[in-house]
């Protein structure tokens, strides 16, 4: 289904939702304009960007071992309050992001996060990846663009499908949910640690924050 940049830029305006959560809800909805609007709100998209700079200082340190001991996962996730942050719900979503880390093994909790220098390096990468596979130096660096992008999302938490519904991605179940109870929810930090991994095997800790937007 083809839709409009003016269309996207006009579902931004309305519902504050960003650039590629309007293409994916006017996808979804075959273009229909109307039912986009209503698509990101019951996503609890539509209103994220209005949480944006609240403050979340309320919240959970989950921890969850896997194989008898053999992977472990310590995990930040930061709510605007404690009555949130007590509720099943919310002991639910961070079980399910550490089960998330525990499985996929992600380096960051955003592609924000990622050091400047390692995605330079790895840009470099795959334009001469593309340019070892004789494609034409004009669209090398589109090329590498891509191949980029899906590196993003597989070494990304947020950017990465949920292992228990690969329709859906870490970043859209931590806005659902921020949807759901109206708060700000930040995916602040994690560790994962593996039996036997030197320091530097580690694929595991990330100090950044990412919050439902």
């Amino acid at each position: 289904m083809s839709f409009s940049a003016q269309e996207v830029k006009k579902l931004r305006e309305q519902t504050g939702a960003g650039m590629m959560d309007c293409k994916k809800a006017l996808k979804e909805t075959n273009g229909d304009f109307d039912a986009a609007v209503t698509w990101l709100r019951e996503k609890g998209i539509a209103d994220a960007s209005k949480r944006a700079g609240r403050s979340a200082t309320e919240g959970s340190v989950s921890s969850y071992i896997h194989m008898g001991g053999k992977i472990g996962v310590l995990l930040e996730v930061n709510c605007e309050t404690d009555f949130v942050a007590r509720g099943e719900e919310f002991q639910s979503l961070c079980r399910d992001i550490c089960l998330q880390i525990c499985s996929a093994s992600p380096s960051y909790v955003s592609r924000d996060e990622v050091p400047k220098d390692v995605v330079t390096r790895e840009l470099e990468l795959y334009r001469n990846r593309a340019r070892d596979m004789g494609k034409p130096d004009n669209i090398l660096d589109k090329i590498a663009d891509g191949m980029l992008n899906k590196w993003f999302e597989e070494c990304c938490l947020l950017e990465q499908k949920f292992v228990k519904d690969p329709e859906r991605s870490i970043e859209e179940i931590v806005k659902e949910f921020s949807g759901k109870v109206g708060e700000k929810i930040v995916v602040r930090r994690f560790a994962r640690f593996q039996l036997g991994e030197t320091a530097e095997e580690q694929s595991g800790e990330s100090n950044g924050g990412a919050s439902a937007q």
